[in-house]
């Protein structure tokens, strides 16, 4: 099962209108596969910084594939990324506590954040 993954998986990612699958070349399917080696689905929120931007660069570069493709070719599925959006509370948008209007404001002044 892993090798199929290895030469034709591809990756699903939550997204507002519904999942989407993601082409992955041979070396993005290999480091992948290692990360979601133990899970079928991760939370954006566990992965790496590195593996944010692969993910991130991947659906910038608009590799979507649609899923009469997948079903045609029967790709396996090597991951899902859960996307979750922040939460909306009565102020607006929030990102752990603070408003987003603050959040931006201090990553344009170059301040970093401490978790």
């Amino acid at each position: 099962m892993w090798i199929d993954k290895l030469f034709g998986g591809v990756l699903e990612v939550e997204t507002p209108i519904g999942p989407r699958f993601l082409n992955l070349s041979f070396f993005e399917r290999v480091r992948l596969l290692w990360t979601f080696r133990h899970f079928l689905s991760l939370p954006q929120q566990v992965l790496r910084p590195s593996e944010l931007r692969l993910v991130d660069r991947l659906a910038n570069e608009n590799r979507f594939i649609s899923q009469s493709a997948i079903a045609e070719h029967d790709l396996p599925v090597i991951g899902r990324v859960e996307r979750q959006r922040a939460p909306i509370t009565s102020e607006g948008l929030s990102i752990d506590g603070q408003s987003v209007e603050a959040v931006r404001l201090a990553d344009q002044d170059g301040l970093e954040r401490v978790a």
